[in-house]
């Protein structure tokens, strides 16, 4: 519970004084972004906030948004849903296209329609390249090539494991190192823009401004859980999506859209498929599974380590301490706002 302390006339006029340069920001809404590894928790923090403060829940996760794939995207439950309303999940067909600048634009026009209405927006999400797509905005490259796209994808699937990003490294060392050997989609937009600039994607993000986030005070909370216990949580979790049918689901979206298309290839989905193909056998894709789901939480962590300003907590968001601790830090960013104002 907060407690408002009775500020004299002159102390009042003395925070109006010093605070000119920012009174501006502080009359912004809040934003709240919730960051972390896979398996942290995250989706229960938001939750438990957009109760708290009569918030929206807009979904940072590259998957999510296609519809159909649903347990190895790891959605917010049906239940979790009616505790509060989520966007940009099941907004694409399995087979559509979809980058982080397109994120971007869905994710700022749901955030401006959230604040709109006078409810908090919560972002939450582990998808980093996503998350500074929609905060800080992405250079302007040329324009997406279908024709191309889809030759990149056959020679992919033609060619021996890692052959994408080889090619990106003869293109642009500097953007090979920075995109994982799996990440088709991140790949292919790294060539095809190389090809069609006939220069480095490195160079043009060097040239060309971004489009950074307006209209917001934003408020970055990250959730940081002991590694031992959220790998335990994402071996449990692997072990969890088999059991729930993650081999029938992405059959099924195969059989349907076909077996190429890009959502197919993140973690999850991409060993169910190796195990459909006859390349794995059932415990050999477990273990896949839980290797994959381990190796992209370290990479969320070492991405999001980078990132400035951004409020740790250090536990997982289902943690009734965490949540509080959470709580408190939105509570004391609106409080600003009232004491300013």
């Amino acid at each position: 519970m907060w407690h408002f302390i009775p500020l004299r006339p002159a102390v009042l006029h003395s925070l109006h004084m010093t605070s000119g340069a920012n009174s501006g920001a502080a009359a912004l809404p809040l934003l709240v972004v919730i960051q972390g590894p896979t398996g942290s928790g995250k989706t229960a923090l938001s939750v438990a906030l957009a109760r708290r403060f009569s918030g929206e829940i807009v979904s940072c996760d590259s998957v999510a948004l296609y519809r159909e794939f649903e347990i190895g995207a790891a959605k917010p439950t049906p239940a979790e849903r009616t505790l509060a309303p989520h966007h940009l999940l099941d907004v694409l067909g399995p087979s559509e296209a979809s980058t982080a600048g397109d994120y971007a634009r869905r994710a700022r026009q749901a955030i401006a329609e959230i604040a709109g209405r006078g409810r908090l927006p919560i972002v939450a999400g582990g998808a980093g390249l996503y998350l500074r797509a929609l905060l800080e905005g992405l250079f302007s490259g040329p324009p997406r090539q279908a024709e191309l796209r889809e030759r990149l994808r056959a020679l992919a699937r033609r060619k021996s494991p890692g052959y994408l990003h080889r090619l990106l490294a003869r293109l642009d060392p500097r953007s090979a190192v920075r995109v994982h050997p799996h990440d088709a989609s991140k790949l292919v937009r790294a060539i095809e823009v190389c090809v069609q600039s006939r220069r480095p994607i490195s160079a043009l993000w060097q040239e060309r401004g971004r489009d950074p986030l307006h209209g917001y005070r934003i408020l970055r909370i990250g959730l940081d859980p002991p590694r031992p216990l959220l790998y335990s949580r994402l071996n449990q979790r692997a072990r969890y999506m088999i059991d729930a049918g993650l081999v029938e689901e992405a059959r099924g979206i195969a059989a349907r859209h076909g077996a190429g298309i890009p959502a197919l290839n993140s973690a999850g989905y991409r060993e169910a498929m190796r195990f459909l193909r006859g390349e794995l056998d059932p415990e050999q894709m477990a273990r896949a599974i839980q290797q994959s789901h381990r190796n992209y939480a370290k990479r969320q962590m070492t991405w999001f380590r980078r990132e400035p300003g951004v409020k740790w907590l250090f536990g997982f968001g289902d943690d009734p301490q965490v949540q509080q601790a959470a709580s408190a830090t939105v509570e004391m960013h609106r409080v600003t706002t009232c004491l300013l104002y």
